[in-house]
């Protein structure tokens, strides 16, 4: 039977947007305040956790792809000591200017490719995001609940349900997850 999910953008979500620029190294990295609560209780309620994201940054070179594995794989540490870790991580690094990517947000390659390997179903999970590309990418890959972290990236795609900030996220998931 498969699973249910809950899909995750990183930038903005479980971590701080760093403004302009991207998060290079673990320095820069600063967890939202209420995420690993809000991750916890996902797992809790047995549903997997996923994090999809762009990294862009590498395609960029910026940092490289072992930056960004050092960078999750310092997440995952600190994560697991509150039960709270991804189940799965996945990042287009691509360019936004690659014609070849198919994974790019808002394709939902990441969220399909995670649904395959992890068994879940897309049709009984979650996606909370930041920006429209992140709330486009849970409804074309066909999940019903999207969650907007609000930021100052404008939107005009409308979301199921929208939190000004990270600190209220475990108590509405507490309310949505069953």
């Amino acid at each position: 039977m498969s699973r249910r999910a809950v899909f995750f953008d990183r930038d903005g979500v479980v971590n701080l947007t760093p403004g302009p620029g991207y998060v290079l190294r673990w320095e820069d990295f600063h967890f939202s305040p209420g995420i690993v609560e809000a991750l916890a209780l996902c797992r809790a309620r047995g549903y997997a956790t996923v994090l999809a994201t762009s990294q862009q940054g590498v395609g960029k070179k910026l940092m490289s792809q072992a930056d960004l594995d050092l960078i999750h794989a310092n997440m995952q540490s600190h994560l697991r000591a509150y039960g709270a870790e991804f189940d799965g991580i996945y990042a287009c690094t691509c360019l936004k200017t690659d014609p070849g990517c198919l994974c790019r947000k808002p394709s939902p390659a990441m969220l399909v490719c995670a649904a395959m390997e992890h068994d879940l179903d897309l049709h009984q999970s979650l996606l909370v995001g930041d920006a429209d590309r992140d709330i486009e990418m849970g409804t074309s890959a066909g999940v019903p609940v999207t969650i907007r972290i609000e930021s100052e990236n404008p939107h005009r795609v409308t979301a199921t349900h929208t939190l000004p900030d990270t600190t209220g996220l475990a108590e509405l998931l507490a309310r949505l997850l069953d």
